[in-house]
């Protein structure tokens, strides 16, 4: 008999399978049970008009949003120009122009074990420099490399940087932001300063972030603060031979008709982290395929992260207690996981010890007798 039903239904599937008005039908019908009514088509029409009338005030809210965020830009353009005298006795500290005080250069330590090792490493320190002094070794000037030392340490400018970029990156003296003024667009410009070397002749690289700080007119809801739109680029003047976002290929050519064979030599791309200094653009309709969007987000999240983070906060990318820092949240994160998925072990035997034998079934756990 059973067999029989199944025969039956496998009959009833073909049909509905082969008959499209059918399937169509089948389909309305599941649409409307999977169909779950907003709040909204559930309102009476005069809730529903207040309703909208709260979301004309949410549209009113956002735009004030947008001005309370222009403020803040202006404030940062305030305390940017405090900042800036630090900074500027870092880039000096840095290149070797000036030398720091031994007062400048104290440092208190949190923990006593690091004091006692900084006293051992001073009595080695004293017994290095004297061997110093003997063979009049040369001291290092400022602090060599230091911001190729970040690129290196930090994961999304590391994934940038090619073998071929490091010795041009060494000549890096001081990476700056510089906001807009009041009566511009809201935008900042990243500048990459260099000391002279034998790969370019420009003294300041730029890359320049375009935002907006307004509601969507189409999509007003989505605003939640200032956005990237836009990055504009710098052209560097490369030496001759010396640019590394191209590399030399040689082709060879054979004639169809001869069959001589020549030898041709072109210019292709070439990975390099100088090329964040060449972005997408963005054309006038804003249409961009998959890859480019990703490419452009990419950019806007590495010229935030110089921004917000590398920036105002270098010295601690340099020792790396900055990397620390970003990583300790993930690495809770996994420490978790890992207890998750012994206490599941531990549960999943504890429930097999509690096998009820004449059910045939594992007791639920609010089941089990305390």
């Amino acid at each position: 008999m059973d067999g029989d039903k199944n025969e039956a239904k496998g009959k009833v599937g073909d049909q509905v399978m082969q008959n499209p008005q059918a399937l169509a039908a089948l389909q309305g019908r599941l649409d409307s049970v999977t169909h779950i009514p907003s709040v909204m088509e559930s309102l009476p029409k005069s809730v529903k008009r207040r309703v909208n009338a709260l979301k004309n005030l949410q549209v009113k809210s956002a735009h004030i949003e947008a001005k309370f965020y222009e403020e803040v830009h202006d404030l940062e353009r305030k305390y940017a120009a405090l900042y800036q005298p630090l900074f500027d006795k870092r880039k000096d500290i840095i290149s070797g122009v000036m030398e720091p005080t031994d007062e400048e250069c104290e440092w208190q330590s949190d923990h006593e074990e690091e004091e006692e090792l900084a006293e051992e490493l001073k009595k080695k320190a004293s017994i290095e420099e004297s061997k110093q002094e003997d063979t009049a070794e040369e001291n290092p000037k400022g602090i060599p490399e230091f911001w190729l030392t970040i690129f290196r340490s930090v994961d999304m400018l590391s994934d940038m940087l090619q073998e071929h970029d490091e010795p041009i990156l060494k000549h890096l003296k001081d990476i700056k932001v510089v906001f807009s003024g009041p009566d511009q667009p809201m935008s900042f410009t990243l500048e990459f300063h260099f000391g002279p070397n034998e790969y370019f002749s420009n003294t300041v690289l730029t890359k320049v972030y375009k935002m907006k700080s307004e509601p969507d007119p189409e999509d007003p809801f989505s605003f939640e603060g200032p956005e990237i739109v836009d990055c504009e680029g710098c052209e560097i003047d490369w030496f001759k031979g010396k640019d590394v976002t191209v590399k030399t290929i040689k082709k060879k050519q054979k004639h169809k008709g001869r069959g001589t064979v020549r030898t041709v030599t072109k210019q292709v791309p070439n990975d390099s982290f100088f090329n964040f200094f060449n972005p997408i653009k963005v054309s006038s309709d804003g249409e961009l395929d998959e890859d480019s969007e990703f490419t452009l987000a990419t950019d806007f999240e590495i010229g935030h992260f110089f921004r917000e983070r590398i920036v105002p906060r270098a010295v601690l990318y340099f020792t790396g207690e900055a990397l620390e820092d970003d990583e300790s949240f993930e690495e809770e994160e996994l420490e978790e996981g890992e207890e998750e998925d012994q206490d599941e072990k531990s549960d999943e035997d504890e429930d097999e010890g509690d096998y009820d034998t004449k059910g045939g079934q594992a007791q639920p756990a609010e089941c089990k007798q305390q």
